[in-house]
């Protein structure tokens, strides 16, 4: 990289705005930043490594920094929370122009301004191999609005966001040497956060419980029902797919795994009162995102799923877990 660690640092610190509530910025030894009376600080932090989560031969550099970002607000908006501001640190590897540079941080502006977010400070260094990159997002929540994973409650309904399984459908190709439709690319490398309708869950008080989809429908809702005491049963005929994923799974029906254990959806998986059902498909078409119920949360502490004619499904597949025995791939479609 021929630009200094300086240079670079100035470079960033001229690109980024500051909002009102942000006293100090990059240039110190730490930012500052007012909290308003009544509101909770959340914090948040998540890594992205080379060859683990992301592939440079796979993905341009743009929407890298893109994503990035998005998967980080995913978190704040599982809280019901508002993102404000996010801490950049970067491990740069040998050989990493300035050029590769630029594009990430083109990428990593582009989706701050799309969020109205603001980068605060962060940290950058050498790296021995790979492209590391870690960050950390605050974000403000009036008191008693979050919404965290412990407070489900028996017969509350599940819903979900979006569709599932086409992020890892795209994984599956990917690893199969096969090419990736528009739809498929843009899910994979460039989703999207909920941020609204978390907010809008959290401020209207329509979530018993949530949290974001990063892991694997089957893995994450495991989390939130270990966390508040309860189980769940799942309609798998209820699953969010989308067209595209449809049209895969007759051709191959073990495709189906895919939807329920496979990771990086960042869509949102929440409780909520049966009471509050029209209020929360009003939501939906208010915002035009797509929300689908898709279970009850039960008193035994089980998880199951249900396919055609009530009888009960166990994926052949798991949600991915960083610490765990590799375990059988991934369908490739």
């Amino acid at each position: 990289m021929g630009i200094g660690e300086f240079e670079f640092i100035e470079k960033i610190r001229q690109r980024a705005a500051r909002g009102p509530l942000i006293k100090l910025g990059i240039g110190d030894d730490c930012s500052a930043i007012t909290v308003p009376a009544g509101q909770h600080l959340l914090t948040s932090t998540d890594l992205l490594l080379e060859n683990i989560h992301f592939r440079l031969d796979w993905t341009d550099l743009a929407s890298l920094g893109q994503k990035s970002v998005a998967v980080n607000v995913s978190d704040i908006a599982a809280m019901g929370a508002r993102p404000l501001c996010v801490y950049l640190g970067l491990g740069l590897p040998p050989g990493f122009t300035d050029e590769q540079l630029d594009q990430f941080m083109d990428g990593f502006f582009a989706a701050l301004e799309q969020e109205q977010l603001f980068l605060t400070g962060g940290d950058t260094c050498r790296a021995q191999e790979s492209l590391t990159i870690a960050i950390t997002i605050q974000g403000l929540c009036p008191e008693g609005q979050q919404v965290t994973r412990s407070t489900a409650e028996v017969h509350d309904d599940l819903w979900v966001s979006g569709t599932l399984g086409d992020s890892a459908l795209a994984l599956a190709r990917l690893q199969a040497g096969k090419p990736l439709s528009e739809f498929l690319a843009a899910r994979h490398f460039r989703p999207r956060a909920r941020a609204e309708l978390g907010w809008q869950l959290g401020s209207h008080k329509l979530a018993t419980a949530m949290l974001d989809l990063s892991d694997g429908l089957a893995g994450d809702l495991t989390h939130l029902l270990t966390a508040s005491a309860v189980g769940a049963c799942i309609d798998l005929d209820q699953l969010p797919l989308s067209e595209e994923f449809q049209k895969a799974l007759i051709v191959d029906p073990r495709l189906l795994d895919l939807a329920i254990c496979g990771g990086e959806n960042y869509e949102l998986l929440f409780s909520a009162h049966k009471h509050n059902r029209t209020r929360i498909e009003d939501l939906a078409q208010e915002f035009g995102i797509p929300l689908r119920r898709i279970g009850t949360v039960i008193a035994d502490e089980e998880l199951v799923f249900m396919g055609a004619e009530g009888q009960p499904y166990q994926p052949q597949l798991r949600s991915f877990d960083h610490f765990a025995t590799p375990g059988k791939p991934l369908p490739s479609s």
